[in-house]
């Protein structure tokens, strides 16, 4: 007879929170997903945290907690914003995060807590894309080389090579890396990385950020300011809060340098890729500006 397979995701409830998250913890991490129904964001991280779950196979269990019915528990552990994701690890949070990320930054948030099965090994590919997504170039990079040794026409990791090298300056480097990528499989993402390192020339020519936020302060319809200030953002990778001023400009202003805040936005869309929840959110938003 066939045994079940084994879930590794639970909802928790105030009445069995110390047993099944705080007490289970001291036997393996328990990564705590506190969502809501009326949160969007939460549910396209939902399936990413249960997949992680199943990946690690029992090193690592989710507890998912309701936060408009379990106020208690929301209360506990002081939680203010939605989605929060909190790792639990011998009987303590150790480690966690709020607002939605992709799961290479997850996975990159638990690697140093959590063991990965030996029957799980990622790829070395993955391990690149997470060590990137932890602004870890140079390591990213050294597993990148081993990958292109073997097969020098790896479009993915082509394009992941060249936006280490844009992320640490070598920017013609990078280019001549992206221009190396014949593949047409994976277009959005080379124009993603070709537009990355588009916002990092521009952002080198441009006033510092400091500068940038004072003349936006003083002045919330400059609207050059507020555009150079979003590239110089979209050069540190601070994605939210350059798609958030890209989108104030255009809905105040559509034609402002013949329509290149247009452009922009849906640039940062192929930068971050069609999965990322910030691109879910701003094409609604752009949607709605637009019609």
């Amino acid at each position: 007879m066939n045994q079940p397979t084994p879930s590794y995701s639970f909802d928790v409830t105030s009445a069995d929170f110390d047993r099944l998250v705080v007490q289970a913890s001291f036997d393996q991490p328990v990564l705590v997903d506190f969502w809501a129904e009326w949160c969007a964001p939460c549910k396209v991280m939902l399936p990413i945290l249960e997949q992680l779950a199943e990946d690690y196979q029992g090193e690592l269990l989710l507890a998912k907690v309701n936060c408009d019915v379990e106020q208690d528990i929301v209360g506990r552990i002081g939680i203010q914003t939605l989605p929060t994701v909190v790792l639990f690890k011998d009987g303590k949070v150790v480690d966690g995060f709020q607002e939605a990320q992709p799961e290479s930054a997850i996975r990159a948030m638990l690697a140093p807590h959590v063991v990965m099965p030996e029957a799980v090994v990622e790829d070395p590919l993955v391990q690149a894309q997470a060590l990137f997504a932890e602004s870890r170039f140079a390591d990213a990079e050294a597993l990148l080389k081993s990958i292109l040794t073997e097969d020098n026409s790896n479009a993915k990791a082509l394009i992941l090579y060249g936006r280490c090298l844009a992320e640490r300056g070598e920017l013609t480097e990078a280019q001549a890396v992206l221009d190396a990528v014949k593949s047409d499989e994976y277009k959005a993402e080379l124009a993603g990385a070709k537009a990355q390192l588009t916002f990092l020339r521009q952002a080198a020519d441009l006033p510092d950020v400091a500068d940038l936020k004072t003349r936006v302060a003083q002045n919330p319809q400059d609207d050059e300011a507020a555009y150079q200030l979003a590239i110089q953002q979209l050069a540190r990778q601070q994605y939210e809060g350059a798609l958030d001023g890209l989108l104030k400009l255009f809905t105040r202003n559509r034609s402002y340098n013949e329509g290149i805040t247009h452009k922009t936005l849906l640039q940062v869309f192929d930068l971050l890729g069609n999965d990322h929840p910030l691109v879910t959110t701003y094409r609604r938003k752009l949607f709605a500006a637009l019609y």
